[in-house]
């Protein structure tokens, strides 16, 4: 079944609509380039924003600094070089804020682990510059035709069986066969995943258990750990989350988080014959 253009998530929920500026070389960043309306304290350029501050005993202060800029095209390069030397940034998405890394990269993915304080029984998700790109990763031909079209890029996490052919690292969320998937509406990460040539872990950018990310200001304690911290000013989805839907199954569904975009997301997988997986499986 086709998508016709109005039933794709983003197009449903109008929240999400981009604000464009000229690009200058790079690919267009759209959505969250609210950082135009001037966050009170923020210029358009790198700034530098105290993550902490320790008294010594001589009455001096030392202090560790993360470096904040826009979420803007200007800053995609710099934020792709530094996924690609394994460093983990954090990021706005259509969602929450979220902290990003090289998905193949054992040692960033550990990074962020310890900075959230997370178990490593708790996988994280992927994200992906464009829904083409998921076959490379997990088991999309058992889908009905156009459903990724209309879901995606959207406020949605599939999750997918990976399949012998998936490029991921097996040491990415070990003894899973399964992998959550992302294609956030918003052009900033996806360029960045694009640049990178690689997947992106992408998990919400808070200490594991306390309340997700709407602003940078709701993390200010983590950006420390941080080789970037960009920002596309207070996030208007609320703090649900992406909606999280299991695709393992043929011709079923189950929904493992209602989020941010459910009702629209099982609209789409009913349109397109998928039934409710009830099993307790």
């Amino acid at each position: 079944m086709n998508c016709s253009r109005p039933t794709k998530i983003a197009q449903i929920l109008p929240i999400f609509n981009s604000f464009i500026y000229p690009s200058r070389g790079v690919e267009k960043i759209g959505f969250l380039n609210l950082w135009a309306r001037s966050r009170k304290g923020f210029s358009a350029v790198s700034v530098k924003k105290m993550a902490w501050s320790l008294d010594n005993p001589d009455g001096n202060v030392e202090t560790k600094k993360a470096t904040v800029s826009p979420a803007a095209e200007d800053y995609s390069q710099e934020a792709i070089e530094a996924i690609r030397a394994g460093k983990v940034i954090a990021v706005p998405t259509d969602t929450l804020y979220g902290f990003a890394c090289d998905a193949c990269s054992a040692e960033a993915v550990n990074r962020i682990y310890e900075i959230k304080g997370r178990k490593h029984t708790s996988p994280l998700a992927i994200c992906v510059g464009d829904v083409h790109d998921i076959k490379h990763y997990a088991v999309t031909d058992h889908l009905p035709h156009g459903l990724l079209d209309c879901l995606l890029p959207g406020p949605v996490t599939l999750v997918l069986r990976r399949g012998e052919s998936s490029i991921l690292e097996k040491s990415l969320n070990p003894g899973l066969e399964s992998i959550g998937v992302r294609v956030p509406d918003c052009n900033f990460i996806r360029v960045i995943a694009r640049g990178s040539r690689s997947a992106i872990a992408l998990t919400s950018a808070n200490l594991s258990g306390q309340p997700s990310s709407i602003d940078i200001k709701d993390f200010e304690n983590l950006w420390e750990h941080c080789a970037y911290v960009y920002d596309g000013g207070i996030l208007p989805a609320g703090r649900a989350g992406s909606t999280v839907v299991d695709l393992t199954k043929l011709g079923k569904y189950k929904i493992l988080r209602p989020g941010s975009a459910k009702e629209e997301t099982v609209a789409i997988l009913e349109r397109h014959s998928l039934l409710e997986d009830g099993t307790g499986d």
